[in-house]
């Protein structure tokens, strides 16, 4: 193989066939191989000491620890000669001695040569060159080159000729097996027949956010995925106005690694020139110039309002530039229309028309872990402290780390306290004082106001409380750190989802449709108008400026308002006058059933307070229903025992996963002793089964014709009825944490490949949305089990990925295995078969973090949302109460809540039981997950192009004007502002 067969010689009459390179040591071997992949050789055959060659063939004089050979063949037909290099690594031998002084030569044709190649196109040559800093010598001069030499890493002196070698016509063919090698390395796979290409950029502009880099790899990989090539305008409006280096076309591995890394990578900046025409007149020209013509902003407010501007008067820049003559009619006339995309990047979370934008729950994990910390010394000293977030215009922020935090008060700009704060604020933390209360949070905005639109300052705040209350009281502001760090897991999975979406949009834009913003509303990825979106926003400052701050809450999302009421009615303030008629009070019981989540305790916390604050009393079950049958664990909650437990894991009152069926009779004496008005059950999917259990024992026990109603709390996400479950958010922030923590390691060693078996049970969510937000190479689910051919399939990209970047890349590669995903091919199978197959090339470890992914303190997301969705099912057990006939013939009266698509929605159970619901898998028949899978396999590299179900387009355009489930809560008669 490295020299031409017997049958052949006559066609080669000279000149060099095969050359012997010896490197001393591992890092010299792959920076070798490195060099001449790079000019364009290809891997043939690759030995190891343990195994044969490839062709079968022992090498009974081995002496090497790894061996490589490397094929060159000219493009030309009948110019050159094929060159076979083969590069052994021998630790104990010395390297070819490499000469310091080479540099300085005069003329390098002087030094002892190796080889010379022939390429045609020196050019070509010399830009590689120079891209990979590789230091080279042009003959006879610079001007006009025909001769080009460099030194490999093993001081090899390579030389390159534009001269036909005169003694060689026939040049030997490429081995098939390096041809389709070669084909596998292509970066960019090539654009559908038919289909115009298109250059796509991509630029973050405004303020920094955690997820940015999520969002501009979705867009890169994407882009390149759908046959057109990416671009990204580094230094936001100021790269695009200067253009030159500034806009840059990126390749796949450009952007590898970037998930897990925090801000923006490729930098931002305010632009004054942009704002002004001159400076839009470059940009659209630097457009044009890269032949750009979809640009997709990740950005505030601010930033999408200066792209669609820039949209509208893109005919006009393009007239003007032809008048001037700066560009010709034929430059400008590809490009009539410029496409532009918007992703909100804003830690306020500011953006009207979305739930949430790019960084703002990572910011928000950042305060609730100082907020928690500070909770801590708070006790111990029976301090007050006032902490301080950012949000100059929204109070989005204020509210969650209230929400997520159980603070005593909070104060955003949307709604203003009233006349006379400092006393109501003082009555109600002198209140919760009183009650037992050790410590005292109040949270400010940055930019909360009074109803004069006077600023209200944390100092102030403080000063209230020493001379009103004499609180030892201390005062935090956050400032920067809440913006730094890398982004949590929903923002890696919002801002690839939102990024991929871009994209779409983009390739089926139309030149009369409206420039889209991408959004998310509840759980699904929506388009929106970008104009009507950043008009909204605004409307809210014009709205506070002119004091209508009922139109300031109106113009956020139902979200936002909800989550404020929510805050209200778990803050309780202790009157009579705002619980309900002694009539209307009911006693509710709370039990949990299956295995801990993160948020079981704030949603318990957050239904006992909402019980309490309307005159309702609060039963906790302890210890699932075995504790119930054996021991009669019921006790009242009250507010002190659970005024701590937001930021607590595990369950306070136990859980099991025992099910009524246990003592259905037992358990229903209980139920009628205790005269429980409702049923809260919080738990996995042992607990839709116990409340399907209960619901058809309601013929035979009339204690259980009660509502009854399950919150879906479980990291494997596996409840039919909803989309998401509170505790799967903190198992893939655990999950991601560790994820990121083995692909330094395995970057560590270069070649490195971790197996990690992730939890989940049947369901295969946790793997999949975890390798949505690392970048997993490849993902296992029980959904589609697994198979030797796809097995063999991702140890072949391994194979090809390894080889591409040879070992240079600091980036390690991950597989991800959920437990259940096969009872064959177990996670330290996998790990050998990829280390058998890897043929020493590379080496894989397993890695199983167990139950590290039930996560510590719950994450911000996991607690807003229990909050939120526990306050909404205390809400439901109120409405679907009435006699004990009434409920059983309500078919709502035992349900489900959870979110799906973009709403919250409370499912019958016994439509659930029949026609949603995988009994023998314990799971959902049907998971949106699952169609996430394309973009997963894309994305990473496993897959070359999306499917047509990848590309279907089924987003909303428009928000419909009442979503099922935003009804609001009713509020407490005093408790109208915090």
């Amino acid at each position: 193989m490295a020299t031409p067969d017997a049958q052949n010689m006559h066609n080669y009459l000279a000149g060099v066939s095969f050359i012997s390179l010896v490197a001393p040591n591992e890092d010299l071997f792959y920076e070798t191989i490195t060099y001449y992949t790079d000019l364009g050789f290809v891997e043939t055959l690759v030995y190891d000491r343990s195994n044969q060659a490839l062709s079968g063939q022992h090498d009974l004089c081995f002496l090497s620890d790894k061996e490589t050979w490397l094929h060159s063949d000219s493009e030309y037909e009948g110019q050159g000669t094929a060159i076979t290099i083969k590069v052994r690594l021998v630790t104990s031998s010395k390297a070819q001695e490499h000469d310091p002084d080479h540099k300085v030569l005069q003329d390098w044709r002087g030094a002892k040569q190796a080889l010379v190649l022939f390429s045609p196109n020196l050019g070509d040559i010399i830009a590689l060159l120079k891209e990979k800093n590789y230091a080279y010598q042009m003959q006879p001069n610079e001007n006009a080159p025909c001769e080009v030499y460099t030194y490999d890493p093993l001081s090899t002196l390579v030389g390159f000729t534009s001269k036909a070698n005169p003694f060689t016509t026939v040049a030997a063919p490429l081995p098939a097996a390096a041809v389709e090698k070669k084909k596998a390395r292509k970066v960019d796979p090539a654009p559908d027949s038919g289909k115009p290409k298109r250059k796509i950029a991509v630029m973050t502009s405004g303020g920094d956010s955690p997820g940015m880099n999520g969002a501009v790899r979705a867009v890169v990989r994407s882009t390149i995925a759908l046959g057109h090539e990416a671009y990204c305008i580094y230094e936001g409006y100021e790269g695009l106005v200067k253009g030159g280096d500034l806009i840059k076309r990126m390749a796949w591995e450009d952007v590898r690694g970037w998930l897990s890394e925090g801000g923006t990578l490729i930098g931002t900046a305010r632009c004054a020139e942009f704002r002004e025409r001159p400076g839009r007149l470059a940009a659209a020209k630097n457009l044009v110039l890269n032949g750009i013509d979809g640009l997709i902003v990740c950005g505030g407010d601010g930033s999408l309002t200066g792209a669609d501007l820039f949209r509208q008067e893109w005919t006009g820049l393009l007239e003007e530039l032809v008048e001037t003559e700066e560009l010709t009619p034929d430059q400008v006339a590809p490009f009539k229309t410029l496409n532009i995309a918007g992703l909100v990047g804003s830690i306020d979370n500011d953006m009207s028309s979305t739930d949430a934008t790019i960084g703002a729950y990572s910011s928000l994990a950042r305060i609730c872990q100082a907020v928690d910390y500070i909770d801590m010394t708070a006790a111990s000293h029976q301090r007050a402290f006032v902490i301080e977030v950012m949000g100059r215009h929204c109070g989005w922020l204020a509210v969650m780390s209230g929400v997520s935090t159980g603070a005593d008060y909070i104060f955003i700009p949307e709604k203003p306290p009233p006349e006379g704060w400092e006393t109501q604020m003082c009555d109600t933390i002198s209140r919760h004082r009183k009650l037992g209360k050790r410590k005292t949070i109040v949270i400010v905005a940055e930019g909360a106001i009074d109803r004069n639109l006077n600023a209200i300052t944390s100092n102030y705040v403080m000063e209230v409380l020493v001379k009103r209350l004499k609180l030892d009281t201390r005062v935090t502001c956050l400032g920067h750190v809440q913006r730094g760090g890398t982004a949590v897991a929903y923002d890696r999975m919002l801002s690839t989802l939102q990024g991929v979406e871009a994209v779409k949009a983009i390739v089926k834009a139309k030149p009369e449709d409206p420039s889209p913003m991408i959004a998310i509303t509840e759980n699904k990825i929506t388009r929106k108008p970008l104009v009507e979106a950043v008009e909204m926003t605004k409307g809210v400052a014009r709205a506070i400026k002119s004091k209508d701050f009922a139109q300031a809450m109106h113009l956020r999302d139902a979200e936002f308002d909800e989550y404020y009421r929510a805050f209200i009615a778990t803050t309780v303030t202790g009157k009579e006058t705002d619980k309900l008629p002694e009539s209307e009070r009911k006693r509710y019981a709370i039990i949990h059933i299956g295995a801990p989540a993160g948020g079981m305790n704030a949603a318990t916390r957050a239904a006992a307070l909402y019980c309490i604050s309307r005159g309702h009393r609060a039963f906790a079950i302890h210890n699932g229903f075995t504790g119930l049958v054996r021991h009669n664990s019921v006790r009242e909650l009250t507010w002190l025992g659970v005024e701590g437990w937001a930021i607590r894991g595990g369950s306070e009152i136990g859980t099991n996963r025992t099910e009524p069926n246990v003592d259905m009779g037992m358990v229903a004496w209980y139920f009628q002793k205790y005269q429980f008005d409702g049923l809260l059950i919080i738990g996995g999917f042992e607990a839709f089964k116990s409340l399907s259990e209960l619901r058809k024992a309601r013929a035979a026990y009339p204690a259980f014709r009660i509502p009854m109603v399950c919150l879906p709390a479980t990291i494997s996400n596996n409840v039919p009825g909803t989309e998401y479950s509170i505790g799967s958010d903190t198992c893939l922030n655990a999950l991601i944490d560790y994820c990121d923590a083995i692909k330094q390691s395995a970057s560590a060693s270069r070649r490195r490949v971790f197996v990690v078996e992730c939890q989940g049970g049947r369901s295969g969510y946790v793997a999949t949305m975890a390798g949505l937000s690392t970048g997993a190479l490849a993902v296992y689910t029980p959904e589609e089990g697994i198979k030797l051919e796809v097995l063999m399939n991702d140890i072949n990209k391994l194979r090809d990925s390894f080889a591409s970047d040879q070992g240079m890349n600091r980036a390690g590669k991950l597989i991800l295995r959920n437990e259940r995903a096969s009872a064959t091919y177990t996670t330290e199978i996998i790990g050998n078969m990829i280390r058998e197959e890897a043929q020493g090339r590379f080496e894989s470890r397993t890695s199983i973090p167990g139950h590290v992914q039930q996560g510590g303190t719950p994450s911000p997301m996991d607690r807003v949302r229990a909050v939120r969705l526990a306050t909404r099912c205390i809400h439901f057990l109120e409405e679907h109460g009435g006699s004990k006939d009434e409920v059983h013939s309500n078919k709502l009266s035992a349900a489900v809540i959870g979110i799906k698509g973009a709403a919250v929605v409370f499912s019958p159970m016994e439509t659930l039981e029949s026609t949603d619901t995988d009994w023998q898998n314990r799971r959902p028949l049907a998971g949106y997950w699952r169609n996430l899978r394309g973009i997963v396999d894309v994305l990473s590299g496993r897959k070359d192009s999306f499917s047509d179900a990848d590309m279907s387009d089924e987003v909303e355009e428009k928000a419909t004007a009442k979503v099922a489930g935003k009804e609001p809560l009713p509020a407490t008669t005093a408790a109208t502002t915090s």
